[in-house]
């Protein structure tokens, strides 16, 4: 066996790291989306403008679920990012799948009767009247308190959650992933309410 000659690593100086392109700074993503969530929820409530509920509301229509995944998914669920991304995955998961989620509430509101008063859906819950249901509570970021829409989203997943459990297609992670979210949400509120989301 052979013995390699050891060469000493090169030396760079500060500058070389300059010239490295990459993508965004995690921690300036992080700072941006934030503020933005803080604009959102904070500005649009003092605007007193009926259009910006409708903006905020088809806000993931306009930007695409992805460009807001990308800025809010990785915030935490006690931060008003992280609450706006659990809110408009819960509005896209219910318009991409309104037959299923119209099913799983369906099964899941004898169960959960507190819960399905708080969500506020119409009785029977079909796909338009749960559509209805999570565009009322979006819009209510602009025009109600937060903590309300907050326990609104979570009384609504947590009977969807219920109705999983009852039925026997989908997986015990799915049951628990739904009820995760209900749970977040739900904490999410009694924060806001004790000192405000940040």
């Amino acid at each position: 066996m052979t013995s390699r000659p050891h060469h000493r690593p090169m030396q760079r100086d500060v500058s070389y790291f300059d010239e490295i392109v990459g993508g965004a700074d995690p921690a300036l993503l992080t700072e941006a989306g934030d503020r933005a969530a803080e604009l959102l929820v904070r500005g649009a409530r003092e605007s007193g403008d009926d259009a910006v509920a409708e903006r905020l509301l088809r806000l993931a229509d306009t930007e695409g679920i992805e460009s807001i995944a990308e800025v809010w998914s990785g915030s935490p669920a006690d931060s008003l990012a992280g609450c706006l991304w659990r809110l408009y995955l819960l509005r896209s998961w219910v318009y991409a799948d309104s037959a299923g989620v119209a099913r799983e509430f369906e099964a899941g509101r004898a169960r959960a009767q507190v819960a399905r008063v708080v969500a506020g859906v119409a009785d029977p819950p079909g796909v338009d009247e749960l559509r209805t249901m999570v565009d009322e509570v979006l819009r209510g970021i602009a025009g109600g308190d937060f903590a309300d829409v907050l326990f609104r989203a979570a009384a609504f997943a947590r009977v969807v959650a219920t109705g999983r459990a009852t039925l026997s297609e989908p997986s015990d992670q799915q049951v628990r992933r739904m009820l995760l979210l209900a749970e977040q949400l739900e904490a999410a509120g009694h924060t806001e309410l004790v000192r405000g989301l940040a």
